[in-house]
């Protein structure tokens, strides 16, 4: 039986690869591509290096790259540079001939770890005590595959940035009141935009088991929980929470004729300053569909930013919103060194750091992600 300690070094990225040079790395990865064929598919997330990106057959948004892997039924490895709950849902999605390997184990999300299966029991617990039967849960895809399932168990649907309107009214079909987790600040501006008002939100914290006003800093009344039809879960994106209406006001007062687009998990303030909003599709979309020579600050990760700039919209003007705001730094984890090993070793028949939900877990986290197929 192989120990965790000899299973964790088996993970290990060996110092050579750290040791190689980015030229003798592109060569590796180019070669391992090749001896793999069709039997590898790689995605690469918006938000990664641009020097993954390159090498990557399918580019896009989280959820999309899943989609993209369900629907191929020729590769036998798929390659996720992303972060971890997107390469768990790929592995849901996909066959079970299929594995799906995250180049670095180590990038996760930190939203994500906000929210873990235990404290979401505690607070589902408090929550059908003070709401009975009136509560549908509703988690964004940047979660857990146990919360997803935790979810898909009780009625509820998976979102992304792009169709949380859509869910969030389909759910309240269903019930009465939505318990939206991780992120906050989607949650919250998704149902300020549908006509919630921000006084009929609170806020879940789940390090003090509250419920909290809106604002979050102080506890929801008695008198204020019959009027309450969201409950926000109390995490935010890192990347996306460095945005500030200061930020923006600054560079309109310096650029002329400036617009700004910002994705909803920044903080509601930031997207109501803003002149539109939308998930990193719609950014794109939105850019590239506006005139030549528009000038554009984008409110989100700094790597798809700088590759807009110079790639993607060039014959547009693009800026930071917060020039010195850094990039996700979990999905940065994934480098040259990291692609290289994992596909050289794919190469010579072995498989490094393979992502896996066992099939209870995805069999409750399909009925969330389904329905949400379903609606969309």
């Amino acid at each position: 039986m192989t120990s965790i300690l000899t299973a964790f070094e088996n993970q290990t990225l060996p110092q050579s690869y750290l040791e190689a040079d980015q030229q003798e790395l592109c060569a590796r990865i180019t070669r391992a591509k090749q001896t793999l064929g069709t039997d590898l598919l790689m995605l690469a997330h918006h938000y990664q290096k641009d020097e993954v990106v390159a090498f990557a057959d399918e580019t896009g948004d989280s959820l999309q790259l899943a989609q993209i892997a369900a629907k191929n039924k020729t590769a036998k490895h798929i390659v996720f540079c992303g972060v971890h709950f997107m390469a768990e849902t790929a592995d849901m999605l996909t066959d079970p001939h299929q594995q799906v390997l995250l180049p670095d184990l180590a990038a996760g999300c930190s939203m994500a770890d906000m929210a873990n299966r235990h404290q979401l029991t505690i607070a589902w617990e408090v929550l059908q005590k003070q709401w009975p039967a009136e509560i549908i849960p509703i988690t964004y895809v940047n979660s857990s595959a146990a919360v997803k399932a935790f979810v898909g168990d009780h009625g509820g649907a998976i979102v992304t940035s792009g169709n949380a309107d859509t869910i969030l009214r389909w759910a309240f079909t269903q019930k009465k009141r939505v318990f939206f987790l991780p992120d906050q600040h989607l949650g919250r501006n998704t149902a300020y935009h549908m006509g919630i008002p921000l006084a009929e939100m609170a806020l879940w914290d789940p390090l003090t088991s509250q419920l909290l006003t809106n604002a979050g800093q102080e506890p929801l009344t008695n008198e204020q929980a019959p009027d309450t039809k969201v409950i926000l879960w109390n995490g935010w994106c890192s990347v996306h929470q460095q945005f500030s209406v200061k930020q923006i006001e600054t560079l309109r007062q310096s650029i002329p004729n400036l617009s700004v687009i910002v994705h909803p998990e920044a903080p509601h303030e930031v997207v109501e300053a803003a002149d539109d909003y939308g998930s990193t599709n719609k950014i794109l979309q939105v850019v590239q569909a506006s005139p030549a020579g528009t000038k554009w600050a984008v409110g989100t990760d700094h790597n798809l930013v700088a590759r807009m700039a110079k790639q993607l919209c060039p014959t547009h003007e693009i800026h930071f919103i917060n020039p010195v705001a850094c990039a996700c730094l979990t999905m940065n984890r994934i480098k040259l060194p990291h692609l290289a090993w994992c596909l050289e070793e794919l190469a010579a028949g072995r498989s490094v750091n393979r992502i896996t939900v066992d099939p209870a877990t995805t069999a409750s986290a399909l009925k969330a992600l389904d329905r949400m197929l379903a609606l969309s």
